[in-house]
């Protein structure tokens, strides 16, 4: 029997250093060594030196070296393993590789297997939104999702603020369900076979996607800032005449971006969402109200402050500064003082009145035929704003808190020299008119008043309306009769038609261009057919235009019963009124009312056409300047009968 060397399998052998060493011991020796007794397997020689039965000397032979016979002499087990060569062919692992080639294989058709199963349904574990849809096919998970996450949107979603509690409804704050984008984040069944072994024992929760309008997210974000509490700034108040530091108190408001996140990825659970919120900015530092305090307002009302005018002093004691006093932030930080000087003038003014002088326009003083000019005042009145403007320098003063008042001249809107250049010297036109009492009398006169000194510049127009303004309680109008619909009445201002009517022919005469008027609907007997006017507080106006190369002045006269209007200028005209025939006479019909103080009995009139026709010709050659003619259409004044 022979041993079979480990390079008989086809790699280097295993004990290739003791083959060495032993070659070289019987290449060394003289006599051949016998071979070794057979059946003995050099391999599995015992570690004890070989004995025989037979005591025959061995013949002599040289010294073998210690490595040598050390290597020759090693045991099997310390001899060095064999490569993997032959390990690989061990019936051992050539069965777990068979095991492990079944495993895989098995493995792989169940995953193909559970692959194909599951094509066309949702990975399993998946939730959305709180619904578990995983392993249902993607119609019904769909329809399931739709069904149960859809409504939400029109549900009511409360909200927390700080302590505030709230709703709103996600559909209204521009918030739906994007269920393109939701099933994009479910995606399909996974293809790592890990992936989809763990599915079978864990939960995937698959936040939805939301479409978002952000107009609507942004007005609802606005209108949840009513819950906001801004900072309460500090500043410094005044007891009396004592300041008072108030501090700030830092406010809370509702933190716009996190809390827009917040509602994108959680409003579709319809639970309660905490909205963040962050500090309200403070604008006045603690230090700086104390630093104004000490400064500003304790300084300001330690003593009086003086403003000295033209022959007069004003005062304002420590209480009176501590009301137009205060303060606001500077914007840095701070606090700046801030003067109320509408009131300051209030208590000043009065104080300092007799100091200043008023304007005056320039008029004109009227004697029978003849004007002359009155001169105009030049005013010499305080500029507050400019005196107040000292306020800072003598609120903070310690000892000198006196200021002169700043004046300033005043020219009057019409000035002497204005009123000369005029050329008001005669009466150009004038007319009066009667007939009436009580409260139309009070009316009359009234507006009167008002239009008295008016004066008209060459080529502009006089509106009445836009002269006296509104004619109402307020002004000093009461009510008075008026003709309402042919029937008569009442109502505030009524007789100032009369007036319109004199002031209408003193323009007519003075032969001024008619800028527009209108007539009344029914002929009053007290006026001239054709040549009279009738107005209403901002609906019909009174107008005319001041067409001469001098001015306009109007003088009005009024008593209990009768009212003039005198136009005053330079006369260059004369006008004529010719008045035609009353033609088309149309009969009354009559009206019944019921008796009370709505009614008010009337006999009627007739209605007629009639003309006017004036003629202006230049007073100085006689020639017809313009001839013009008016036709007006009055109706019948219905009997009134009260029953």
């Amino acid at each position: 029997m022979t041993s079979e060397s480990s390079t008989g399998h086809g790699g280097r052998g295993r004990h290739e250093g003791g083959e060495v060493g032993l070659r070289q011991l019987l290449e060394s020796s003289s006599s051949p060594v016998p071979d070794p007794p057979t059946g003995w397997d050099v391999d599995s020689a015992p570690t004890q030196p070989l004995r025989t039965t037979a005591r025959v000397q061995p013949p002599r032979q040289p010294p073998v070296s210690e490595a040598a016979t050390e290597r020759w002499s090693r045991r099997p087990e310390q001899q060095p393993q064999q490569k993997s060569g032959g390990l690989l062919k061990s019936p051992i692992v050539k069965k777990i590789g068979i095991g492990v080639g079944a495993f895989i294989a098995v493995a792989g058709f169940v995953y193909v297997a559970d692959l194909l199963l599951s094509s066309g349904e949702v990975p399993r574990g998946v939730e959305v939104a709180g619904v578990e849809v995983g392993g249902l096919d993607t119609a019904t998970a769909d329809t399931k999702l739709r069904a149960v996450l859809g409504p939400r949107s029109g549900h009511e979603l409360p909200v927390q603020i700080a302590d505030m509690q709230t709703t709103l409804l996600p559909s209204t704050a521009g918030l739906e369900v994007d269920w393109a984008g939701t099933w994009d984040r479910i995606g399909s069944q996974p293809l790592n076979p890990v992936t989809r072994l763990t599915s079978l024992f864990t939960t995937r929760a698959v936040p939805i996607a939301s479409t978002v309008d952000n107009s609507a997210l942004d007005r609802q974000l606005a209108a949840l800032r009513v819950h906001d509490r801004p900072t309460v700034e500090g500043t410094i108040r005044f007891d009396g005449s004592r300041p008072v530091a108030v501090p700030p108190v830092l406010g809370r408001v509702l933190d716009g971006p996190p809390a827009r996140a917040a509602l994108i990825d959680n409003w579709i659970y319809g639970t309660l969402i905490d909205l963040p919120e962050t500090a309200a900015p403070m604008t006045v530092r603690p230090e700086a109200v104390d630093r104004v305090l000490r400064e500003v307002a304790e300084p300001a009302v330690h003593a009086p402050i003086m403003f000295a005018g033209k022959g007069a002093t004003a005062k304002l004691e420590p209480e009176q500064i501590a009301t137009i006093l205060s303060f606001a932030p500077d914007g840095q930080g701070g606090l700046a003082a801030t003067f109320n000087q509408e009131v300051a003038t209030g208590l000043l003014a009065p104080q300092l009145a007799a100091s200043e002088v008023e304007a005056k326009d320039a008029t004109f003083s009227l004697t029978g035929s003849t004007a002359k000019v009155v001169p105009a005042v030049v005013g010499d009145k305080i500029n507050w704003p400019k005196t107040l403007e000292q306020l800072p320098n003598l609120v903070v003063a310690p000892q000198e808190r006196t200021a002169q008042a700043s004046y300033e001249k005043v020219e009057p809107k019409l000035t002497t020299e204005a009123a000369q250049g005029l050329g008001v010297t005669d009466v150009m036109g004038q007319f009066t008119t009667n007939g009436f009492s009580g409260p139309s009398g009070v009316n009359i006169r009234v507006v009167a008043q008002k239009v008295n000194g008016a004066i008209v510049k060459p080529g502009d127009t006089f509106s009445l309306n836009d002269f006296t303004g509104p004619r109402g309680i307020a002004e000093g109008y009461v009510e008075s009769g008026i003709i309402d619909h042919g029937r008569p009445s009442t109502a505030v201002g009524g007789g100032i038609s009369q007036f319109a009517t004199t002031l209408y022919n003193a323009a007519y005469f003075a032969g001024l261009e008619d800028a527009g008027h209108t007539e009344h609907s029914y002929y009053i007997s007290r006026y001239p057919a054709a040549r009279e006017a009738t107005v209403f507080d901002g609906a019909i106006d009174l107008r005319f235009r001041n067409s001469t190369p001098t001015g306009v002045y109007i003088e009005t006269l009024a008593t209990g019963s009768e009212v003039t209007v005198r136009l005053w200028g330079t006369k260059t005209v004369e006008v004529e009124s010719v008045t035609g025939e009353r033609t088309k006479p149309t009969e009354p019909n009559t009206v019944k009312l019921p008796k009370g103080k709505d009614c008010i009995a009337s006999e009627g009139a007739p209605g007629f056409t009639v003309s006017d026709t004036r003629v202006i010709t230049d007073r100085k050659t006689g020639r017809e300047v313009s001839r013009a003619t008016r036709t007006v259409k009055y109706d019948p004044i219905p009997i009134v009968q009260c029953e």
